[in-house]
């Protein structure tokens, strides 16, 4: 009798522990390795006193039940949420960076405790305001940005705060802060050394919107290669990598169409250099006779589109990578000093 009741009793506790309308828990995990709560929830918290053998069983399990902890209990019992936020401009995704950042962050937090929140904004409107909204909420535990400044608000607040976070770029306000980057300066300097090559006299440069710390790096490589290569700048205004590809394409067939017309052309953007193809294949040039171009892009798109174009790519899954590391080094209190990278052109 007291067998059968051992066997109902554990059969109702499988079928708790499996059914597929209630969320697992940590009593889940117990059940199904057979080992305390206690030590399911330290073994997730990869606690030191914790055999790795151990570690891996519970943490295999967990992955098989789809278990996620409650971040509003773990909120309630630590004061932290497990949550990054990555706030990311519109423009960013119409140059194609945010899959690729998205991806390389998320591979590192896989292996944490932290889940990534994306939050979208646009640079017309105040892109101070989701950083604001974290900070004043506690939304998440840190914060990765992009496209700074040289003198960026957002980098002031979460510094005043004390908040830690990474950025995509870097600044020019005299604070040590976690950073990756990709070296622009090295991008445009070698852009004009292969042009001039090429035997190209006649350069120009699109270029990142002037407000953004990665338009001084880019034009300092530019206007240094230009000097120590013997080559002619060509002003070029009227558009940067932000504007439309509509106006990419008019302002660069109404630059191939004048007398000031380049016979090269760096660009700063792979969205970008499409749009200076359309420009100048309708103002009748041809790519490799009538101009050369070297683009920075994101990935090998524009290589397969157009071989004749020479690129120059910027590892973006890479960056995530870095600045994942980065935000969760800091949130433990690596020193930012210790927490900065920049990337080379591949």
């Amino acid at each position: 009798m007291n067998g059968d009741m051992d066997q109902k009793t554990k059969r109702r506790q499988t079928a708790a522990a499996s059914s597929p309308n209630e969320r697992p828990t940590l009593k889940t995990i117990a059940f199904m390795t057979g080992l305390g709560i206690t030590t399911v929830s330290r073994a997730l918290k990869d606690a030191p006193d914790i055999g790795a053998e151990t570690k891996e069983r519970v943490r295999l399990v967990a992955r098989q039940v789809g278990y996620q902890p409650n971040r509003a209990g773990v909120r309630l019992r630590t004061g932290k949420t497990n949550v990054i936020s990555l706030v990311l401009s519109l423009e960013e995704e119409v140059m194609g960076l945010t899959s690729p950042i998205v991806v390389g962050i998320s591979e590192v937090l896989a292996e944490t405790p932290y889940h990534l929140v994306i939050t979208p904004y646009s640079s017309s409107k105040d892109a101070l305001a989701p950083v604001r909204y974290v900070l004043d909420t506690g939304a998440a535990d840190g914060v990765i940005i992009s496209r700074t400044e040289p003198k960026d608000p957002r980098v002031a607040l979460m510094m005043e705060r004390g908040f830690p976070f990474a950025t995509h770029g870097r600044t020019d306000m005299g604070l040590a802060h976690p950073y990756h980057d990709f070296d622009n300066e090295g991008f445009a300097y070698e852009a004009v050394r292969r042009l001039a090559e090429l035997g190209r006299r006649r350069i120009v440069l699109l270029q990142p919107p002037q407000h953004l710390t990665f338009h001084r790096h880019m034009r300092k490589g530019f206007d240094k290669g230009i000097r120590d290569f013997g080559v002619e700048a060509v002003p070029f205004g009227a558009v940067d990598i932000d504007n439309s590809l509509v106006e990419i394409r008019a302002a660069v067939e109404a630059l191939m169409r004048s007398p000031e017309a380049p016979d090269g052309i760096v660009s700063g953007s792979g969205a970008g250099s499409i749009a200076v193809i359309a420009g100048l294949e309708a103002a009748g040039k041809k790519l490799h006779q009538d101009v050369d171009m070297v683009s920075k892009v994101p990935s090998d798109f524009l290589t397969w589109l157009r071989p004749e174009v020479i690129t120059m790519r910027e590892d973006i899954r890479r960056a995530g990578q870095e600045l994942a590391r980065a935000v969760i080094a800091r949130i433990a209190g690596t020193p930012a000093e210790e927490l900065q990278s920049l990337s080379q052109p591949l």
